[in-house]
């Protein structure tokens, strides 16, 4: 099965790209394209699904650059692949040809670029994360690399949607603290529980910080298990493990 890459428009022409799990080597609970080295996938086939992505991004597979994420706000500015992978959540870079990939399994994965100046980042954004500040701190990097916010445009891609992403209580208060306009994402579930807007809280944040543009891809992990990897989902269904998504943006 040939790969499903999904884009965007608003980053035109600027290369990337959303991949879904379809095609790839993985089999079992990770089918298709499983990304995640940190899975218990074989890791023959994480890598032979890496470098099927690194060939449809146009580059060599140590190009094809991503960090070992920790749901922080922390971020890694490229300028060559990484051998050993720093603990951090986003990447930048104003280098051609290197591509910047974020994992993700329900999180936002956030593909930027500022194409007038030439840079380009992506941004692993879990609510942890995003109410942390990494989409702030990714701007903050590409602009210490020359790009302007009013100029940059950012997509979320696949993650997971309101509808089922059920919270309890304790989780609000988090978000009450940064700011109680915070409660505008969340909706009301069954008993105590509580629907969280995790992609909506993205945008929120990305036009906070003053970005040109900021848009959602619309796709839910969670409800559509053929195309999509869910942790969430996983949980819930009681699986041993779950693949994880790549996402992926180059100059």
């Amino acid at each position: 099965m040939t790969l499903e890459i999904l884009t965007s428009e608003s980053l035109a022409p600027i290369r990337h790209g959303f991949f879904t799990r379809r095609g790839g080597a993985s089999s079992g609970v990770f089918a298709g394209l499983n990304c995640g080295p940190g899975s218990s996938d074989q890791r023959e086939a994480v890598a032979l699904n890496r470098s099927r992505v690194a060939d449809a991004m146009e580059v060599a597979p140590d190009a094809l650059v991503s960090v070992h994420q920790v749901h922080s706000a922390d971020v890694v500015t490229v300028t060559g692949p990484l051998a050993d992978p720093p603990r951090a959540d986003a990447l930048v870079t104003d280098r051609p040809g290197l591509a910047l990939a974020v994992l993700t399994a329900d999180c936002q994965p956030v593909l930027f670029a500022d194409a007038q100046a030439g840079v380009v980042g992506s941004a692993h954004a879990g609510w942890r994360g995003a109410l942390d500040g990494v989409l702030d701190a990714t701007l903050d990097a590409m602009e210490a690399l020359g790009a302007s916010r009013t100029t940059t445009t950012a997509v979320i891609g696949p993650a997971i949607s309101q509808r089922a992403y059920e919270v309890g209580p304790e989780f609000l208060d988090d978000f009450l603290a940064e700011d109680a306009d915070n409660s505008r994402f969340f909706a009301n579930g069954t008993g105590d529980r509580l629907l969280f807007d995790l992609p909506g809280y993205g945008l929120h944040r990305l036009r906070r910080a003053g970005i040109g543009r900021a848009e959602w891809t619309r796709h839910c992990t969670y409800g559509d298990a053929d195309r999509f990897y869910s942790y969430r989902r996983t949980t819930h269904a009681g699986e041993a493990d779950y693949g994880r998504l790549i996402s992926v943006i180059r100059l």
